[in-house]
């Protein structure tokens, strides 16, 4: 059951770490007794992962070996029908893998309550950032990781980063930092959001997340 609830988030910027306010967004969250939409969501972004295309081929399906290898009896040899058999090498496989289709449904609006309810969860994981805080003019690890740190933050924790549209610049100075993921307001998922010990949303995105998932 979907209840409507204010998430209170706090805003902070490194240009002014003592300036600390406060944004609220109105979204839809599960109650206790629906906590399961957030398992559901979150098995179906790993099942999406699997490829499913491993295959081997049956005693069947294995090419050669029509005949008898050798006669029943006589030869000393243990009996032997076909040299398509499993004991053989080269034969078929006995229960092996099998091209398989690893889908997990779920509705679009369960996915949306589950994303509103982790946020809800982990509102205190959260900070509002400007837009351009992170934003350079050329790509510089250096520079990002100096940024994190006026804003106080632990970069030895995971930290997710909430962007409304991915900056080239952001995206070449965060990607050799291996505590920090970069995704689209747009693109948010139930294992990121599982993941992040510390969550940083821009101004821009916040907006976009209520367009998207306040519905």
């Amino acid at each position: 059951m979907a209840i409507k609830t204010i998430i209170k988030l706090k805003q902070i910027s490194a240009s002014n770490t003592a300036d600390i306010t406060s944004r609220n967004i109105e979204c839809k969250i599960i109650n206790n007794k629906s906590i399961y939409l957030i398992h559901r969501a979150t098995i179906r972004q790993l099942c999406t992962k699997r490829q499913g295309t491993a295959n081997t081929k049956t005693k069947s399906e294995v090419q050669g070996g029509g005949r008898k290898p050798w006669k029943q009896k006589g030869t000393g040899k243990a009996r032997a029908g076909s040299i398509r058999s499993p004991l053989w090498r080269g034969g078929g496989v006995t229960f092996g893998p099998k091209d398989k289709i690893y889908d997990y449904k779920i509705n679009a609006k369960e996915k949306k309550l589950a994303v509103c309810t982790l946020l809800h969860n982990k509102a205190s994981q959260i900070s509002i950032i400007p837009n351009n805080e992170f934003f350079s003019e050329k790509p510089s690890t250096q520079l990002l990781l100096n940024k994190i740190k006026l804003l106080d933050l632990n970069i030895n924790e995971k930290l997710l980063i909430i962007v409304k549209n991915k900056d080239k610049n952001l995206y070449l100075s965060s990607r050799n930092i291996p505590n920090i993921e970069l995704i689209q307001a747009n693109q948010i998922n139930i294992v990121a959001l599982l993941k992040a010990k510390l969550i940083l949303i821009t101004l821009e995105s916040l907006e976009e997340i209520q367009g998207v998932y306040n519905d």
